[in-house]
């Protein structure tokens, strides 16, 4: 891949005050991605967007108004509990209203040509949250928000999600939209239990979900054949305008609430592959999802971003050796029969 231009968008937003101490979900993810890319020394190359609020419209596009009213009046209550993993403060609104926005705001500063990649470092996360509901640390699903606006503009979307639990908010949301591929590589068994590769998308988008469910101790080769066998030629079928990555770096082997063996030399490798899938430059953006072990999503970020723009990293070797091959060619061969 030729270097591009970064573009770092919504600040970033460690959203200090939507914090619970002892929750793995915390401001300091945020420090150490920025940790990351600061390691990178991209100077002038790292552009800054201005963040914004995603507005109730543009929520509205994956979420219900009465999902939103709830989080709205839980937050302006004080906060409490949206489901047993997933707290709300007094200033989550507002956060998880920005952390949405974030995204937006990348593919307006792409289309703008400030850079060529976007990185949306912001919390709450998102992939888990459902259109009626908030669960798995997410209030509202940012990248489908960036998502179903890209669609809403009759753009083609792919988006990869690699964190380590399934995406089951986002697959949910465009399970029946053809305007969107939503594909996830995921430890299986784990939270939230979703993600069989049997799940293959509505009848209204046959074969547009790709599950890839991997085995504890999966190691990086295992997820590097996921995407040249099974996720390549669906995207290259599919024909995308955007891709859209759910960069989550809980797959990574130091992580506490997870089993996979990746390094962060394995993640720069995914994206090397990821980023062949977009099909031109200013189309490609990056969404932080979970990852719980700080040095590890300093490691994870700094490799992502740095290969995604053509800089260089001291990354981790790349892992190899692991359980995993028998559930990639089982997940090929329901995509050759779907």
């Amino acid at each position: 891949m030729e270097p591009v231009t970064a573009l770092l968008l919504a600040g970033p937003e460690e959203a200090p005050d939507h914090a619970l101490d002892g929750h793995p979900e915390r401001p300091a993810r945020i420090r150490a991605a920025m940790a990351g890319l600061e390691d990178l020394d991209l100077g002038d190359d790292c552009r800054l967007a201005a963040p914004r609020e995603a507005t109730s419209a543009e929520l509205e596009r994956v979420h219900t108004p009465a999902h939103l009213a709830r989080i709205k009046a839980l937050s302006h209550a004080g906060g409490g509990r949206a489901d047993p993993d997933t707290f709300v403060t007094a200033a989550s609104w507002d956060a998880a209203c920005r952390a949405a926005g974030a995204g937006l705001a990348a593919v307006d500063g792409l289309r703008a040509g400030l850079a060529d990649v976007a990185f949306v470092a912001v919390r709450p996360p998102g992939h888990h949250a459902r259109p009626d509901d908030s669960m798995g640390f997410c209030l509202f699903n940012n990248v489908a928000v960036a998502a179903a606006a890209l669609a809403d503009a009759g753009e083609r979307v792919v988006i990869v999600d690699w964190d380590v639990h399934h995406g089951n908010g986002t697959e949910e949301i465009f399970w029946d939209d053809p305007r969107v591929l939503y594909v996830s590589t995921h430890q299986w068994p784990l939270y939230p239990g979703t993600g069989r590769v049997t799940d293959t998308g509505g009848t209204g988008a046959p074969g547009l979900t790709v599950n890839i469910p991997v085995p504890a101790g999966a190691t990086g080769d295992v997820l590097r054949r996921a995407l040249d066998d099974v996720v390549a030629p669906a995207v290259a079928t599919f024909a995308p305008t955007w891709v859209l990555v759910s960069a989550g770096f809980d797959p990574h082997r130091d992580d506490p609430l997870a089993d996979l063996r990746l390094s962060s030399g394995d993640f720069g490798a995914l994206a090397a592959t990821v980023g062949q899938f977009a099909p031109a430059r200013g189309r490609l953006a990056v969404f932080l999802e979970g990852g719980y072990d700080l040095d590890a999503v300093r490691a994870s970020v700094a490799a992502t971003i740095a290969t995604f723009i053509g800089a260089p990293s001291d990354a981790e070797a790349q892992t190899t050796g692991g359980p995993g091959a028998e559930a990639v060619e089982k997940a090929r061969l329901v995509q050759l029969c779907r």
